[in-house]
This record gives structure tokens, C-alpha cells and sequence, in this order.
């Protein structure tokens, strides 16, 4: 049996917003609303729904991208001067890491999710 991600919901504050800021910086779109979700649409078996709330603690998503993706999100990450880190804590803040032969970094969404991009699993 294969099993896949489909969907996800991630929490913010303002929902539009938070799938706007996320479909800028991956080179994806925002769809037309998926009921009451602002979906962004990552690949052929997975949407991320973006959702209103309140309260919500932060999340760590990991996104597994080909050396081509990585370059351009990471010239969209520099170009809107996001902090990025090679680590998870944001020690080595202005660093990439090049884990498993590699590359890979993480930063902030606009509500405080942990993102993750790198290209060796």
C-alpha cells in the first residue's frame, strides 16, 4: 500500500495572508478557496489549507526540493531578506547546512512556522 500526504491545515492568523506569503516564496499559487481554507497546492498529491485561529502553537514543516527549486526559493528567501539558519534552533543564523552531501536551511513563515528546505533526504 502507498500512502500519501493529501492535505494538511496550517494555522494562522490571517489565512490569505499566511498562503500568499508561502506561495511567493516556494514559486506556487494560491487556488480558489477549498471551503472555507486558503490552499496552496505543493505538488500533485498534496494541498497545504491554510486556516484562521486564534492561537496555535508553531509548527516545522520539511520540504524535500531538487537543486533547481532550492536556488530560486532560496533567491526569493534572500531577496524579501528573510533570516534563515542551517539549524532548526536559528544559531547559525545567515548559514545554509549541507547535510547528507546537501544543501538545506530553515526560516519563518509570517506566523512563526519552522520551515525547512533542503535537497537530500
Amino acid at each position: 500500500m502507498t500512502i500519501t500526504l493529501n492535505h494538511t491545515i496550517v494555522p494562522a492568523q490571517d489565512k490569505e495572508a499566511a498562503a500568499r506569503f508561502f506561495a511567493k516564496v516556494f514559486g506556487l499559487k494560491v487556488e480558489s478557496p477549498v471551503g472555507h481554507f486558503a490552499a496552496v497546492r505543493v505538488n500533485d498529491s498534496l494541498t497545504l489549507d491554510f486556516d484562521d485561529r486564534e492561537e496555535f502553537e508553531s509548527h516545522h514543516y520539511a520540504f524535500h526540493v531538487t537543486d533547481e527549486e532550492f536556488d530560486a526559493i532560496f533567491a526569493r528567501i534572500r531577496e524579501a531578506n528573510l533570516e534563515y539558519s542551517s539549524d532548526p534552533m536559528h544559531h547559525n543564523k545567515g548559514q545554509i547546512n549541507y547535510r547528507n552531501g546537501g544543501r538545506g536551511f530553515y526560516f519563518y513563515d509570517i506566523d512563526g512556522h519552522n520551515l525547512e528546505l533542503l535537497t537530500r533526504a
